[in-house]
């Protein structure tokens, strides 16, 4: 049985929602301990469970110490990935988006087609915006071979949650290929959108947009930002979300094939003129670092490097902890060669097909 120390590197929940697909990918038992140990409430958290639970039930492995708050885990994975529809609620305004990052590795190796249906929150601090799923995430995987959508239905914000978003994945008929981004290259648009629910007499979409587009113009870019709104009688998506939120969201592509990203939620007390600013400032700094992923895409491509066929290359605006956790798990359960220098990742995958 593999054992893993959840307070190594980042202490998070990344090592919870990699360490079990990449355990079920390769056929691993495991005991998980220390989980969560450097956050401020360790132990597992209902999207994490939530994680967990659908890891288990997609390949009918065993999970053990799985309940809200556990420090520790055992699971044991099942013999088979099973695709087809499914439904999960994390019960919390939890992230679906991380929930989907869990969940799309195992997918891609799985018997059919998978329809993920998640309930949950869309849009929230500490985790990745479904904007930037749909616009960043997705589309730098396809380039490796990865066939999914993720569409939203309902938004969802902090703290009531109800929000509800679908990913569709096509198993891989071979090995991913994998990514090569060596060179920002040359800007060739920004694109963005500003989204606000309940919240259109204080002109919210607008207002943000509005302040981003100024930041970003000041530099001499010129962003095309979409703002939306989400009323009861008019909803943004199938159905309006159930309490008044705001999500904002830019990208930048590049000649070179590079999407670069930035996002902020909304939050009480957060204006939104602070939300465009502060979102274009982030996207600036990683366009200026020159880094070919930014700092969210940055860990999140880790998964599919390792699990490609061929070397990786990726420059990263700088080191997180989240890097260095997946860097470290990669290595440590899938047997992944990584090696960083000055902010390149080199990373040697297995050619990973699904046969364990």
């Amino acid at each position: 049985m593999l054992e893993i120390d959840g307070s190594e590197k980042s202490g998070s929940g990344t090592i919870v929602r990699d360490a079990i697909p990449f355990c079920i990918l390769t056929g691993q038992e495991i005991h998980l301990r220390n989980i969560r140990a450097k956050r401020d409430k360790p132990g597992l958290r209902p999207q994490h469970l939530k994680a967990l639970e659908a890891a288990a039930s997609l390949c009918g492995g065993k999970l053990l110490g799985g309940t809200v708050g556990s420090r520790e885990i055992w699971f044991y994975p099942g013999k088979a990935i099973q695709g087809g529809a499914f439904s999960w609620d994390i019960g919390t305004a939890g992230s679906t988006a991380m929930l989907a990052l869990s969940l799309l590795p195992l997918s891609l190796f799985a018997n059919q087609a998978s329809t993920h249906r998640m309930t949950g929150g869309l849009f929230q601090d500490f985790a990745p915006s479904l904007f930037h799923l749909q616009h960043v995430l997705l589309p730098t995987v396809r380039k490796m071979g990865v066939e999914a959508e993720a569409r939203i239905i309902q938004p969802g914000y902090v703290p009531k949650g109800g929000g509800m978003m679908e990913l569709q994945i096509a198993p891989l008929k071979e090995a991913l290929t994998p990514l090569n981004l060596l060179s920002q290259g040359t800007l060739k648009s920004i694109t963005g959108i500003s989204l606000s629910s309940h919240l259109k007499e204080r002109d919210v979409s607008r207002r943000m947009a509005k302040e981003c587009e100024r930041i970003l113009k000041k530099r001499g870019y010129d962003p095309k930002i979409d703002p939306l709104y989400d009323e009861r009688d008019k909803p943004a998506f199938k159905g309006p979300s159930i309490q008044p939120g705001a999500a904002f969201a830019i990208w930048a592509q590049t000649d070179t094939g590079c999407l670069i990203g930035a996002d902020m939620a909304g939050a009480r007390g957060r204006s939104a003129e602070f939300i465009g600013k502060q979102t274009a400032l982030n996207l600036l700094a990683d366009l200026g670092s020159g880094a070919t992923v930014d700092r969210h895409l940055a860990d999140q491509v880790i998964p599919f490097a390792a699990l490609a066929k061929g070397t990786s290359t990726f420059r990263i605006p700088s080191m997180t902890e989240h890097i260095e956790a997946r860097l470290w798990l990669v290595e440590r359960i899938l047997g992944a060669k990584c090696r960083i220098r000055e902010n390149l990742v080199t990373i040697d995958g297995i050619g990973f097909l699904g046969k364990r």
